[in-house]
């Protein structure tokens, strides 16, 4: 019995480390180009913007914005990758941020309330980013500089660099063939819906992935999903008869 637990043990172990070994991300060799090319084009060009308007460049101005560059030109489906969400949740982040500064005098405290009230109120203005919890911080963190900006911190850096970036994603993601901003306009034909009479493997999501541009989703995730939408639309058939 004793030798059976410990078996047990030992293979939800091995099942639990097998968790942290890297899936090959699904997605097309050209994209990968694109990407990285579309986020050193942006970033360069955000930071000589930001130079030419500020006098000088300062590495915690630009850092928070490498984070959204990869989310704005590596994977510009995401709803976190979003014109509005960059823009949006950096402001947002950057008001709360500065606001915390000057109300909270011990830091790691001012940390916490700052990035839980951005993400409250960034999922309730539909504009989550992650890379806004940097900015935020940023408000806090960045020195003596920072704080003598005050609120005048949200205008610049944070929103000149926010609208280069997010100017420069739809310009760049558009002349590579992408769809940017990617949700479609209510006015637009949406795909029509699709019946399948075979089962959909997770090989088989993983190679339809690797023809396109990255989604933010687990091949897993994603067959969980497919599962859900169709035990939906069963439900929403039968109660139709």
């Amino acid at each position: 019995m004793n030798e059976s637990r410990q078996a047990k043990g030992r293979g939800t172990l091995r099942t639990f480390l097998a968790r942290f070994w890297p899936h090959p991300l699904p997605v097309a060799k050209k994209e990968i180009v694109i990407a990285s090319v579309g986020a050193g084009l942006g970033l360069t060009i955000t930071s000589l913007i930001g130079h030419w308007m500020l006098g000088q460049v300062n590495l915690w101005f630009v850092a928070p914005m490498g984070a959204s560059a990869v989310l704005l030109f590596g994977i510009p489906n995401s709803p976190l990758a979003q014109p509005w969400s960059i823009v949006g949740g950096n402001m947002v982040a950057a008001a709360i941020g500065v606001t915390a500064a000057m109300t909270i005098p011990y830091a790691p405290l001012a940390c916490g309330v700052a990035a839980c009230l951005a993400i409250a109120v960034m999922f309730q203005l539909r504009c989550l980013h992650p890379p806004s919890g940097a900015v935020a911080l940023t408000a806090i963190l960045g020195g003596g500089h920072v704080h003598q900006l005050g609120y005048h911190y949200i205008l610049t850096p944070i929103l000149l660099n926010s609208l280069c970036l997010a100017l420069l994603a739809i310009l760049f993601n558009n002349l590579a063939g992408r769809r940017y901003p990617h949700p479609l306009a209510a006015a637009e034909a949406k795909p029509a819906p699709v019946a399948l009479d075979v089962p959909i493997t997770r090989d088989d999501l993983h190679q339809a992935l690797e023809s396109g541009e990255l989604l933010d989703i687990d091949e897993d995730d994603l067959q969980q999903l497919l599962q859900r939408a169709e035990a939906i639309a069963v439900q929403r058939q039968a109660r139709a008869r």
